[in-house]
């Protein structure tokens, strides 16, 4: 039986309790109506949403004609939207919850089904875990009552709140004109995206075509995530065709957001982390007194020096934001390494790829006019707080449980030093506190390993990240050479551990 992971459920498409289908998403929706109606919400506002993969208008229909016919006030957005869109829905209806149809970056074989609870957040325990227990007592059939479509104002709200971000966060300040490549990843956020950024007044936006409209199929990547090798390929070619000053690669619900530059070897996409810090300084240029931001604990540690530097407060969370949009009092800008930036709290309390998008085109138009780049702003942090490297391995396994066995073997067994450096060892899942899960800490001088199982993919992950001093910028291109050196050692060794795996 699929089991609330991250935010709710999430499995191949196909007949069975262990898989995504009618059945799997009726029984579903009628325990989570269960359970809201145990917490006297009965009645409430529920949003649903849909990305356009295999089943989700049929299984988005189900959805709202189920919470209708128990009773609640259901808005069902009209077209296919970004799971952003959802989220923002939540919070701006004081709905009781809200469910979006969606795989996120999973292969084209995959749905999901994510929840959100009043607030606009992601659910956590114990709720995960006292809804399934609601779904274990459905008892079908399911009644269902027709609804119709209805909140395509609040496609028009949120794209209007969107437009406002660069005056909130970026302020005054002379700005340039932008050239953007944009690339939609055969998923929903292409259109909204477009508008979007229209709307915040940059207009010099060329797509990539072959990916724009969304296609279930997703017919020119082997895995539809900006992570992927060779996923922006695409994006970057089109960048250097049209001497684009940004490239912005949204993944197919539009929940997360890649960068791409151009650097002294051509285009290349930047690293999650990488985004992260150059969109928290951006943020905190115009964040009110004592601002917080966060990251999570597989992250790199270079957040934690830019918010001393600017006077902010630094929290740590478990990966995911159902941890980092609750990360503290006075939120106002969380990343997560996989892509996934929150620039506004207050309005998506979760990642959201098209407002991260037009932060960062209104970062490059701020930049453009002072003469300089993304890459000059990074070269800058690596000179003030030191070079921060960073890889990510992935090994693909048969499923999570193997994963899970993976991280099992290497914790009964851990290595006292990884690539000839002594390293000291953590296990996170004996910690006390909410920083408790299931990962490995491998910590060295000059490096540091996190483990752990991936919890939405059959995936083994490995975060790399290598830091080292440097003196000024002309010592820069050395220092990235051996950290670049270094990772490749690194990376060797995590590799080495698929030989565990079989």
């Amino acid at each position: 039986m699929l089991r609330f992971g991250t935010a709710g459920l999430r499995g191949p498409l196909r007949e069975g309790p262990d898989g995504m289908n009618v059945t799997t998403v009726s029984r579903a929706t009628a325990g989570l109506a269960d359970w809201l109606r145990q917490r006297c919400l009965g009645g409430g506002a529920v949003v649903v949403g849909r990305d356009a993969r295999h089943g989700s208008a049929e299984f988005a229909t189900a959805t709202a004609e189920i919470f209708t016919a128990a009773g609640f006030a259901v808005t069902v957005l009209p077209d296919p939207v970004p799971t952003p869109v959802v989220a923002f829905a939540v919070r701006e209806l004081g709905a009781v919850a809200g469910v979006q149809i969606t795989a996120s970056h999973n292969p084209p074989a995959d749905n999901g089904y994510k929840v959100y609870l009043d607030g606009g957040s992601q659910l956590i325990s114990p709720a995960d875990s006292e809804i399934e227990k609601c779904i274990e007592a459905v008892v079908e059939p399911v009644a269902r009552e027709a609804v119709s479509t209805s909140g395509g104002d609040l496609v028009d709200r949120y794209v209007a709140r969107v437009a406002e971000l660069p005056g909130l966060l970026g302020g005054a300040g002379e700005r340039a004109p932008v050239r953007i490549a944009l690339t939609a990843m055969h998923g929903v956020g292409g259109e909204i995206a477009v508008r979007a950024l229209a709307a915040a007044g940059f207009t010099d936006v060329h797509v990539v075509d072959e990916q724009f409209a969304p296609d279930p199929d997703f017919p020119t990547v082997s895995f539809p995530n900006p992570e992927e090798p060779g996923a922006a390929d695409l994006l970057l070619a089109l960048a250097a065709r049209i001497d684009a000053d940004v490239a912005i690669a949204l993944d197919p619900d539009a929940d997360r957001c890649a960068l791409g530059v151009q650097g002294p070897e051509g285009w290349h996409m930047l690293r999650g982390d990488e985004t992260g810090v150059l969109l928290a300084d951006y943020v905190l240029r115009t964040s009110p007194t004592d601002p917080l931001v966060a990251t999570t604990i597989v992250s790199s540690r270079l957040l934690s020096k830019l918010a001393a530097a600017r006077t902010a407060r630094y929290a740590e969370t478990l990966t995911g934001f159902k941890w980092l949009a609750r990360a503290g009092e006075g939120l106002v800008y969380a990343y997560e390494e996989a892509i996934g930036h929150c620039v506004d709290p207050t309005k998506v309390r979760d990642k959201d790829g098209i407002s991260a998008a037009v932060a960062a085109a209104d970062l490059v138009s701020l930049l453009k006019a002072q003469g300089k780049t993304l890459q000059d702003e990074l070269d800058s942090y690596a000179v003030e707080f030191g070079l921060h490297a960073g890889a990510q391995v992935s090994l693909r396994l048969p499923d999570q449980a193997a994963a899970s066995a993976l991280v099992a073997t290497l914790r009964a067994a851990p290595p006292t030093e990884i690539a000839g450096t002594p390293v000291t060892f953590t296990d996170q899942s004996l910690i006390r506190g909410p920083l408790r899960t299931d990962a490995l800490i491998f910590d060295a001088t000059d490096f540091r390993i996190v483990v752990r199982p991936s919890g939405t993919e059959p995936k083994l992950k490995c975060y790399l990240e290598v830091f080292a001093p440097v003196t000024d910028d002309a010592a820069l291109p050395q220092a990235r050479i051996a950290a670049e050196d270094r990772l490749a050692a690194l990376a060797d060794y995590c590799r080495s551990l698929d030989t565990v795996a079989r």
